[in-house]
């Protein structure tokens, strides 16, 4: 009786332990799409949708066990949806009485095709942040050119091998998922001496990517519509107040379905603009500066160029859940080679057109480039992209923020910032303010688009998307990879890491300068 006993209330404590991990990656899955689409916001609503439906299942064993055994506790509420408050009844969809089960039998939603994991990343990559490319050949000449190629390469390289380290093989010899999010494959590499290690330092490395993205996307607004109207006696500076002021209402979002379907129409256009500069361009080739286009390099201003162009290839943090979600996750391999292929080529002729076309007075901004008349109507539409865009980071970076530091059980630092029936305190939506304006302080302090993408994107990008990829792989998979994957590997790490270093210290002086010159006046 005492060991039956026993074991109910063992196999009670490792059903609640599942449910409980389960919802925790569900939460960072849902965080790495919000971390992909901060930039370009294409059917996030759609993609939440379905990072859902997979957590659910996901949940199907553990069902199927409460289920099974007599006496057993029902599950706990709240463990499949995504709860601020963790409170709330189960739908009847998720009952026990098959409703998981049907949504895998196919009556639910479906999950997303190649092709629309595809237009993903292709979105995440291929973002407003562009624009800032073509300043990157100026300083690089062709070795930008051949940057953009070799970022491109290593990046779908380092995805595949991020994947990788999702699967390990079985006593069957079979392989397996065993692992859900880039937060999961951290904890595994630094198990089990120091198991929430890993997970912690992805998480601050996408909190810094989150919000430098909320600050370049108030830097560009300011920027666009100081440069669209240049008579008006409204200096860069008010035009970012004015901005914020703007996205203000973001502190009070509880979801962002409404504003996803603002930024696909956005991003849509986008697109249409790019076309449009690419054929301003074009309309302007027996002028071309071919001369200005040398194998040479801007010492000093170049390791910038090299985080502008990293920070345009970031997808990582969102591809554990992407492929997770896709109907064949076989096809993943090639869906990564054909959309950075894509990417390679546009992003490559973008810049280069872009650069012949102004040669050494292209600007930060691109588009700021381009003819009074009109400038004022492409960078009117990037200025509405760029404002709907900011409330997908700023909201996955608060999210983080608020799971890791007022939500985690008993390890969180401070109380709970959501009272008993899921409504945000006071002091909690005073934090969200405080977070808009910082980034409004940090984009009026430093109005420099160019110098913030390649200080974001030598810090946190190359260690998301170069070295802890190759780190992770290296560590979990090591004794089965072959020669060439371990020197890949190695060297990856060894180029990222010091370009990143580079980068950042470049970088960041750049960027104290540029403090203390606004500072004096």
């Amino acid at each position: 009786m005492a060991t039956l006993l026993r074991s109910k209330l063992s196999n009670v404590a490792t059903s609640v332990s599942h449910k409980s991990q389960a919802k925790m990656s569900g939460m960072f899955a849902r965080m790495g799409f919000q971390a992909a689409t901060d930039e370009e916001a294409v059917g996030f609503a759609h993609c939440d949708d379905l990072d859902m439906e997979h957590r659910q299942g996901l949940q199907m064993d553990i069902l199927k066990s409460d289920g099974g055994e007599e006496g057993a506790e029902p599950p706990l509420e709240g463990d499949i949806h995504y709860q601020r408050d963790g409170t709330g009844p189960l739908p009847p969809s998720a009952s026990k009485e098959g409703g998981v089960c049907s949504e895998l039998s196919g009556q639910g939603k479906p999950k997303i095709t190649a092709w629309e994991a595809g237009w993903n990343v292709t979105n995440a990559i291929q973002g407003m942040f562009v624009l800032g490319l073509p300043y990157a050949i100026l300083h690089g000449g062709y070795l930008g050119l051949f940057l953009i190629i070799f970022a491109a390469v290593v990046c779908c390289y380092t995805g595949k091998i991020l994947i990788a380290c999702l699967y390990e093989e079985n006593e069957d010899g079979e392989i397996v998922r065993v692992r859900d999010s880039y937060v999961d494959i951290a904890n595994a590499c630094c198990a089990p001496r120091f198991p929430t290690l890993g997970g912690r330092i992805v998480n601050v490395a996408q909190i810094i990517e989150l919000v430098m993205t909320c600050i370049l996307y108030v830097v560009v607004s300011g920027n666009l519509m100081y440069n669209s109207f240049p008579n008006l006696p409204v200096s860069q500076k008010s035009w970012s107040i004015i901005a914020t002021a703007v996205l203000l209402p973001c502190a009070f979002l509880k979801n962002l379905k409404a504003v996803s379907k603002f930024s696909l129409l956005c991003t849509l256009a986008h697109f249409v603009i790019n076309i449009l500069v690419i054929a301003y361009c074009l309309s302007r080739a027996r002028d071309w500066a071919w001369d200005k286009v040398k194998f040479y390099i801007d010492v000093k201003k170049f390791p910038i160029s090299i985080g502008i162009i990293v920070f345009s290839y970031t997808s990582q943090i969102f591809l554990p859940s992407l492929e997770g979600n896709m109907q064949n996750p076989k096809e993943f391999h090639c869906m990564m080679n054909w959309t950075h292929i894509a990417a390679c080529i546009l992003k490559g002729l973008f810049a280069l057109v872009a650069y012949l076309t102004w040669a050494d007075e292209t600007k930060e901004v691109i588009t700021d480039n381009l003819p009074s008349t009109i400038r004022a109507v492409v960078n009117i539409f990037l200025v509405a992209k760029a404002l709907l865009s900011y409330p997908l980071p700023f909201f996955a970076a608060v999210e983080v923020l608020e799971r890791s530091l007022f939500q985690d059980g008993n390890r969180a630092f401070f109380p709970n910032c959501y009272g008993g029936d899921g409504r945000l305190k006071s002091w909690g939506l005073t934090l969200r303010c405080a977070l808009v304006v910082f980034t409004l302080l940090m984009a009026i302090y430093v109005p420099h688009f160019a110098l913030l993408m390649g200080l974001t994107g030598s810090l946190t990008g190359a260690g998301l998307c170069f070295l802890l990829p190759s780190l992770f792989h290296l560590k979990l998979l090591w004794r089965k990879l072959l020669w060439h994957h371990v020197f890949f590997d190695v060297a990856i790490f060894v180029i990222g890491g010091i370009c990143s270093v580079s980068g950042f210290i470049h970088s960041l002086e750049g960027l104290i300068e540029a403090f203390r010159t606004n500072a004096e006046d």
